[in-house]
């Protein structure tokens, strides 16, 4: 996979809008799009406490998700990517969709180094995920972050 390609397809997605609705919709899609072997791509944001669903490609999800539980808030609280190559080994794991094998999950953070969202991606297959495309997913990650206006709905 080339993540640089894929990580240019996001900033030139950002560049019309850096509101984090669009954005993170538009980076969804180009995951599940782009890469194989994903049953499901999306963003979790950190609202009153909790992860809440955002923007995604997939089938329906689990809404909140509290801090330290599952993948996604193991990462959260930990504020470093969690790559699982067997979920159902993984002390807490959320099953949202039972067909999940595998599972990364990468911190999104504001300027002041803050996690305000997770991106999760979910895959049937075991080991789905590997070191490259551990460090080619946060590189798509940092430059959503990047362009990303953190501001909430009724600030804009």
């Amino acid at each position: 996979m080339d993540y640089s390609l894929l990580t240019e397809q996001a900033r030139a997605l950002a560049e019309e809008d850096g509101w984090y609705v669009p954005l993170l919709s538009n980076a969804s899609a180009l995951l599940y799009q782009s890469l194989p072997d994903l049953n499901w791509a999306g963003f979790y944001l950190v609202r009153n406490g909790a992860l809440v669903l955002g923007p995604f490609q997939g089938k329906a999800a689990c809404i909140h998700i509290a801090r330290g539980k599952g993948v996604c808030g193991a990462a959260w609280q930990e504020n470093r990517t969690v790559r699982v190559d067997n979920v159902h080994l993984f002390s807490g794991h959320i099953a949202c969709d039972g067909a999940s094998n595998a599972e990364i999950v990468i911190p999104l953070r504001d300027g002041r180094g803050t996690v305000r969202a997770v991106m999760d991606l979910d895959s049937p297959v075991f080991s789905r995920f590997t070191a490259e495309d551990e460090k080619g997913l946060e590189q798509f990650a940092r430059a959503v972050e990047q362009a990303i206006h953190w501001q909430e709905e009724n600030d804009a």
